[in-house]
């Protein structure tokens, strides 16, 4: 059975913890730290502590988990740890004293940490959950190198409050954190998201147009749908009347940009709406409907919205209505500036 090794990257070391060691970092405990790992004091009882730290030891011989003492400096500056929880895959928390941070000791530590136990512990992944308000701990797990991977919602406790956990997550096979790749994947997967929608604006030869009547909302609607990842909003409006409608259509010119707050439980979108064209209305009846999503097609003029479409699409036809230049940027259905 192999001993548990140091770790070095400079000034920062990590290093098994020993029974010596209890002294001079008990009292280091802080309120911060006694908040997000859920303690219930601030400083740790001597004996507690001396336990604790015999616990690291068993842990680590049963290969359960590897817990490190910080030091930068010569100094101890905190505590970094990997659980394996499953075959292949480990569970990273830390912790760093108050004199000790804003100095960037955290990430580097863990960063150290993920690398040795990607080969010592022949681990193909690695996570680390942490609270969404704990913006330290988040920013630490970022420059680490891992990937935040999403939300699970009200599934652990903290001072005996149902909260939320942030996931994040590397790869063994991920590209390194230096890397221009495995930068771009971190800083990529904090970006926010925002829903885009393709609709377009079929027209008659008598200029009517055409909205769909909806089975799953009341509101008559243009054609389109929402855009799938890695998808164009313009293939997008293609594909979705290809599926709801069995029509082939091609998407024209860009006529506007239109911006919806969130609204009915649904967060804000960005709408690309296009000029798809004029046709015989006889191409339209004989379309084959998806029953599930669309219930019947309509031609409208002007006087048929009111009632029929949401207030924000009343506001958008409106001022499509009948307009040749380029294209236009709206927020809610209406001009900007």
């Amino acid at each position: 059975m192999t001993d548990q090794p140091t770790l070095r990257d400079g000034d920062l070391v990590l290093r098994p913890w020993a029974p010596e060691d209890s002294d001079a970092t008990r009292t280091l405990h802080d309120a911060e730290i006694a908040r997000w790992f859920d303690f219930p004091g601030v400083v740790p009882p001597e004996q507690q502590h001396l336990d604790w730290i015999a616990q690291t030891g068993v842990e680590w011989t049963e290969r359960r988990k590897a817990t490190f003492l910080v030091e930068w400096r010569g100094r101890p500056a905190g505590s970094v740890d990997v659980r394996v929880s499953d075959p292949g895959v480990g569970v990273l928390s830390w912790a760093v004293y108050a004199p000790y941070r804003g100095r960037g000791l955290a990430w580097r530590a863990v960063r150290v940490l993920v690398e040795w136990a990607f080969e010592a512990l022949d681990l193909e992944r690695v996570e680390a959950h942490v609270n969404p308000e704990n913006r330290a701990s988040l920013r630490t797990a970022l420059r680490a190198g891992l990937r935040r991977e999403g939300l699970l919602r009200g599934n652990a406790t903290l001072g005996g409050i149902r909260q939320d956990t942030v996931v994040l997550g590397r790869r063994r096979e991920d590209a390194h954190p230096d890397t221009r790749d495995g930068f771009t994947a971190m800083l990529d997967s904090t970006l926010p998201t925002k829903r885009a929608i393709a609709q377009g604006m079929l027209r008659s030869p008598a200029g009517e147009l055409l909205l769909c009547e909806l089975a799953y909302k009341g509101e008559w609607d243009l054609p389109g749908g929402v855009v799938d990842r890695h998808e164009s909003p313009a293939a997008c409006v293609v594909r979705e009347i290809r599926e709801e409608l069995d029509l082939v259509v091609r998407a024209g010119p860009l006529l506007a940009v239109n911006w919806l707050p969130a609204l009915h439980g649904w967060t804000d979108a960005t709408v690309f709406v296009f000029d798809l064209g004029t046709v015989d209305p006889s191409v339209v009846e004989g379309a084959h409907l998806q029953t599930r999503e669309i219930r019947a097609v309509h031609w409208t003029s002007p006087g048929d919205w009111a009632g029929r479409v949401a207030p924000y699409n009343e506001r958008l036809l409106s001022v499509l209505d009948g307009h040749t230049g380029g294209t236009l940027y709206l927020e809610g259905g209406s001009p900007v500036g």
